[in-house]
């Protein structure tokens, strides 16, 4: 047996074990990586308004806590002026739910000839197997929906708490990364940093102008059809549709929907037709546009990074794809060298070379 080889052995096993063992710590840190994730971008967007109050005298932390606790109080309050809201059109909508069902119920016999009854109705649904066994399996999956809950909440705290740091100890961190680099590597971390800082902040605009046009498209419909609550319908519809990816729409137009249909039934239609056609037109014409003008990005760049994003980390990757590529794009593009175009390049066409005539045989 050669010397070496014991040697090469155990060096292979101890690469093996630490390649599984560092795969099993990463897949076990990946949700805390995620947060961090997050909370990162979170602080970069949060980062020109620190600043601005920073430079005014205020201390970072001081500024940091305030800008949290201007966002806090806004979502708070939004939260519970929608939550009110909803709990009082839900109680409408189920007080006015069996004259509802006796309106649906008499189109129905009008039509078909049939003789339903709502009392009929309700006793078939009361007894049957499959309501029976739906209250069962929701009565066993409270413990799972509070656990989801409570998970939620500390995540969202540990996010919160991690994006704090990254703000009020953002020039700290800067220091002590680019203490352990050569001076070059620092100048490119730190336009690096403000890239990042610059593309958050132009992703989060683009997202506001949309979130304020979706706003006022939906509030002038709402406020046509007179549907209640229409100031703070087309906030919702706004901010949900746009802060909330993949999902967002969807839960933007539920709630105008349950609101429209306990004015008149055919006015949730109006509403779902005029969400679809919108969010085509957002999708299509002004979402590609805004983005690729603030963001800096091609339109097709811009939807394929939200694309990717979603694929790889779901809705979190959807929210932090454009600005993540536009900051990248950015970065590189001051690394790649380019080249004045040729005529024929600018003109996009190919150079014309000499034509050769060809003479096939058998032919004169």
């Amino acid at each position: 047996m050669p010397r070496w080889l014991p040697r090469a052995v155990v060096l292979v096993l101890a690469l093996i074990a630490c390649y599984r063992l560092g795969s099993w710590a990463f897949h076990q840190l990946i949700g805390l990586l995620v947060n961090i994730l997050i909370a990162f971008f979170l602080a970069l967007a949060i980062e020109p308004a620190v600043s601005r109050m920073a430079a005014r005298g205020m201390r970072r932390g001081l500024a940091t806590f305030l800008v949290f606790l201007a966002v806090l109080v806004a979502s708070v309050g939004f939260v519970v002026l929608l939550g009110s809201m909803l709990a009082g059109q839900i109680v409408e909508m189920v007080g006015s739910f069996p004259r509802y069902l006796d309106s649906v119920i008499g189109s129905i016999n009008a039509t078909f000839h049939t003789e339903l009854s709502r009392l009929a109705i309700q006793d078939s649904l009361l007894h049957s197997d499959w309501l029976q066994k739906y209250v069962q399996d929701s009565a066993s999956g409270v413990l799972d929906v509070s656990a989801t809950v409570l998970g939620g909440l500390f995540r969202l705290l540990t996010v919160g708490l991690f994006a704090f740091y990254f703000a009020a100890d953002g020039p700290r961190l800067r220091r002590a990364l680019c203490s352990v680099l050569p001076p070059a590597k620092q100048a490119e971390v730190l336009r690096a940093w403000e890239i990042a800082v610059a593309k958050t902040g132009g992703y989060l605009y683009s997202r506001g102008l949309m979130a304020l046009v979706s706003g006022l498209a939906h509030y002038v419909l709402f406020a046509f059809l007179g549907v209640p609550y229409a100031p703070a319908l087309a906030v919702w519809v706004g901010l949900v549709s746009q802060f909330i990816p993949t999902i967002g729409t969807y839960l933007a137009g539920a709630l105008p929907m349950l609101i429209a249909f306990t004015v008149d039934p055919l006015y949730a239609l109006y509403v779902l037709g005029f969400v679809v056609v919108y969010q085509q037109f957002e999708n299509y014409v002004l979402q590609p546009k805004l983005t690729s003008r603030t963001v800096d990005i091609h339109p097709a760049v811009a939807f394929g990074s939200v694309i990717a994003g979603t694929a790889l980390l779901g809705a979190v990757g959807a929210l932090i794809a454009i600005p993540a590529v536009a900051t990248l794009q950015a970065f590189l593009g001051a690394y790649v060298k380019r080249y004045a175009l040729t005529a024929e390049a600018e003109a996009g066409a190919p150079t014309p070379g000499p034509r050769r005539r060809v003479r096939l045989p058998g032919l004169r």
